[in-house]
């Protein structure tokens, strides 16, 4: 979609966000306020930029009789030039993953004891990072070793109010392979040991609704058979369904009336069709799951946490810090943000590519 259309794409969802009759739908209406806030940015930087353009003129018109306002003009330019670039990258297309929450697992690999102690280290990282962040976390299992580290542990992570940016924007670049590079509180004679721990992040599932369309169904009707009283045998009251671009068929006969039997049968099939959206919706999942951590060995590498240098180093961009400390103490900013900004030129060039 062009700007123009996202404009009045977003007025229409304005103007139906108004109506207190969507409001009675609460699907419909989470699904209207979740596009209203993607959108907002975009119109709003758009309208901002269309401001200082007038203002830019005008103070370009003005600049011969006096030179304030030539300095203004400058100044003007600069902020014209900043909100294209903001609106540039606003306009590329989302992860429509991007506004969802997170399942996070950390899972011990190579390593040992002194691994699953680490994961325990990089558990309290995310916790502490998803605090700064205002996010909400709640451990869903977690399998403690002897030493205090956690084998395997998951965690829901969920932002709070606004979803402009969700958890998943974040905390999707962490999946992979962590290694740490430190002196394990096993080793007795001061050795650094290199261990490895694998990091998981899905989005969140939700609940996902399904419209079966009139035009997709073949309904077929027939006479019961079996007990049922007398009509039961007499008239074409059984229904079958057909749902023809999954081939799920659902059959029902119980009722008397083929109405009733329609309704049934109906229920049937939105509950079957659900069924197989979310087994499709988990094998996403796991798919994404798998491509993150292969196998949870030192080599596969995403991250590198190097104790005795206090350095932090994230392969896949070249970032490098020495501030491992403050990060592990949940200040990920920076290095989610160098992740962020990397998927953003990546998505740039390939739209400017296209």
């Amino acid at each position: 979609m062009n700007l123009d259309e996202l404009i009045s794409e977003y007025a229409d969802i304005e103007e139906r966000l108004a109506d207190p009759s969507v409001h009675a739908d609460q699907g419909l209406a989470r699904k209207l306020g979740k596009r209203y806030a993607e959108l907002r940015p975009i119109v709003e930087t758009h309208r901002e930029l269309a401001l200082t353009e007038d203002d830019l003129a005008a103070a370009r018109e003005l600049a011969g009789e006096d030179e304030a306002f030539a300095a203004e003009a400058t100044d003007l330019d600069r902020r014209r030039e900043e909100l294209e670039e903001r609106l540039r990258r606003l306009l590329v297309p989302r992860d429509p993953n991007d506004a969802k929450d997170v399942i996070l697992q950390v899972k011990a690999g190579e390593g040992g004891e002194e691994s699953a102690l680490f994961a325990g280290d990089l558990l309290r990282m995310y916790l502490r990072y998803a605090e700064r962040a205002g996010w909400k976390t709640e451990v869903l299992d977690a399998h403690p070793s002897d030493l205090g580290g956690y084998k395997d542990v998951t965690v829901a992570v969920k932002a709070r109010g606004s979803r402009d940016e969700g958890v998943w924007t974040r905390l999707k670049y962490e999946g992979g392979v962590h290694r740490v590079q430190r002196v394990p509180a096993t080793e007795s004679q001061g050795r650094i040991h290199t261990s490895a721990v694998g990091v998981l992040v899905t989005p969140e599932a939700e609940d996902v609704d399904v419209q079966v369309d009139a035009n997709d169904l073949r309904i077929d009707v027939y006479r019961s058979s079996g007990p049922g009283g007398q009509s039961v045998n007499t008239t074409d009251s059984a229904v079958r369904i057909t749902h023809l671009p999954t081939g799920v068929v659902v059959s029902c006969q119980n009722e008397k009336s083929q109405l009733q039997n329609k309704e049934q049968a109906l229920r049937i099939l939105r509950s079957r069709l659900l069924a197989m959206a979310q087994e499709e919706a988990d094998a996403a999942a796991a798919a994404e799951r798998k491509s993150q951590v292969r196998t949870v060995d030192r080599s596969e590498r995403v991250r590198t946490y190097n104790y005795p240098e206090n350095r932090i180093s994230d392969h896949r961009v070249g970032y490098k810090a020495y501030n491992l400390d403050q990060v592990l103490d949940g200040d990920l900013h920076n290095v989610t943000q160098a992740l962020v900004d990397a998927d953003m030129e990546r998505r740039l060039a390939e739209a400017q590519g296209s």
